[in-house]
C-alpha cells in the first residue's frame, strides 16, 4: 500500500477479505484514514467523494465491484475525558474493534456495554445503526460523536437528539447517508452497574455457569456463550450477524396472526404495536437451514445468512428477496434488512 501525503492508498484493492461475508468485490482505489487529519485531508485536497465509507465490514452486503474510492476509517484511541462518582465518558476512535472495547471496559469496571459483546464491526459503525442485543442498545450508553460532515468540509459534534436513534436506525442512515464520516464517539459508561439479565437466556446461561455473583464480566461471558452457540463465526462462514430487522406490526394484526400460527413470538413495541420475531417467521416459512450450494440461511439462527465460501453478492441478494417475498405472503409482514447493500 503506497503512502500518499500521508494518507494510505491502494489502487485495484481487493476487498474480500475486509467484509465479514468474505464476498468477492474490487475497489477501483482504496484509502485508508488512521486519524482525523487523514479523514480532513481527503476531503481538503479536492477528492471525488467516496463511493463507499467502510468500518469494519460487518453490515454489509457487496453485490459488485467498487467504482471509485473507498474510504477505511481504521482511527484508534480509547481516552477517558471525565469522570463523575457515577459515570466515566470515554472517547473510543471510530477504527476500535467493538468487542475489544466492550472487553477494555469490562477490565475497568466501566459498565453498560456488556451485554453487547461478540457484536461484529468497528467502534464508528456502532452507532449508524443504533446496535443492540439481550435488552440494550447503543443509545441507552451515548454520549456523543464526532464526524466530518462532507458537504460542509468541516467536523461537528452530535448529541444524544441530533442522533435521532430509532431501531436499527440513526440520522446517519437517513439523513446523513453518504454525507457524514464518524471519527469517534464518546459514551457515557456507569460506574456502579445495572444489570440487565432479563431478555433472552441470559439468566438460563448464568444459572449454567454457577454464577453466584453477578458482575459485568459474568454478563458479558453468558452472552458471548449464547452468541457463539446460536452464531456463526464470520472467521469461519462468512455472514452478517442478523442480516433482517424484527418487524413491528399492529397490535390487531398480530393478534390474528396469533389464531392462525401457533408459538408466533412478538413483544409489545409501544402502544398498540407488536415487534415480532424476524427469525421465527423465516423458521416458520421453512428457510432455516436452507442451503443453496455454496450459500444459504444458517442452520441455527434463521436471521444470519451465510457464505459457505465462494458465494457471490447478489446470490445472497437474490435469497434474501425470496425471503422477504415469502415471509410477505404468508403473515402480510414486509421484512427489512439491516445490512447495506452495495
Amino acid at each position: 500500500m503506497d503512502v500518499i501525503c500521508g494518507v494510505k492508498e491502494l489502487l485495484h484493492a481487493d476487498l474480500s477479505g475486509l467484509n465479514t461475508f468474505g464476498l468477492p468485490s474490487m475497489a477501483e482505489r482504496l484509502v485508508v484514514a488512521e486519524s482525523k487529519t487523514d479523514v480532513s485531508s481527503y476531503f481538503e485536497k479536492e477528492q471525488p467523494v467516496p463511493s463507499l465509507i467502510l468500518g469494519g465490514g460487518s453490515n454489509l452486503l457487496l453485490t459488485r465491484n467498487i467504482q471509485g474510492t473507498v474510504l477505511k476509517i481504521e482511527i484508534p484511541g480509547i481516552e477517558v475525558l471525565n469522570e463523575t462518582s457515577e459515570h466515566v465518558y470515554v472517547k473510543v476512535g471510530a477504527g476500535e474493534v467493538w468487542h475489544q472495547f466492550v472487553l477494555h471496559a469490562i477490565a475497568n469496571n466501566w459498565a453498560g456495554i456488556e451485554n453487547l459483546s461478540l457484536i461484529p464491526g468497528n467502534v464508528g459503525t456502532a452507532p449508524m445503526q443504533n446496535i443492540g442485543a439481550y435488552g440494550v442498545e447503543i443509545k441507552s450508553v451515548f454520549h456523543e460523536l464526532e464526524t466530518f460532515l462532507m458537504d460542509e468540509s468541516r467536523f461537528e459534534t452530535f448529541s444524544l437528539n441530533q442522533c435521532e436513534f430509532g431501531y436499527r436506525e440513526s440520522i446517519f442512515k437517513r439523513k446523513l447517508k453518504n454525507k457524514a464520516v464518524i471519527t469517534s464517539v464518546t459514551f457515557k459508561l456507569n460506574k456502579n452497574p445495572l444489570f440487565n439479565t432479563k431478555y433472552g437466556a441470559i439468566e438460563q446461561e448464568l444459572v449454567r455457569l454457577g454464577i453466584q455473583d453477578l458482575s459485568i464480566k459474568a454478563i458479558s461471558d453468558a452472552v458471548i456463550n449464547i452468541r457463539q452457540s446460536k452464531l456463526p463465526d464470520p472467521k469461519k462462514i462468512g455472514n452478517s450477524g442478523s442480516f433482517f430487522k424484527n418487524p413491528v406490526i399492529e397490535q390487531t394484526h398480530f393478534e390474528r396472526l396469533q389464531k392462525e400460527f401457533d408459538g408466533i413470538v412478538g413483544y409489545p413495541a409501544g402502544e398498540g404495536s407488536m415487534k415480532v420475531a424476524a427469525g421465527w417467521l423465516i423458521e416458520r416459512a421453512g428457510f432455516k437451514g436452507k442451503r443453496i450450494g455454496n450459500y444459504g440461511v444458517h442452520d441455527r439462527q434463521a436471521l444470519v445468512l451465510v457464505n459457505y465460501g465462494g458465494a457471490k453478492g447478489n446470490e445472497i441478494f437474490e435469497l434474501s428477496e425470496e425471503i422477504i417475498s415469502t415471509i410477505k405472503k404468508q403473515f402480510d409482514i414486509e421484512l427489512e434488512r439491516e445490512v447495506n447493500v452495495i
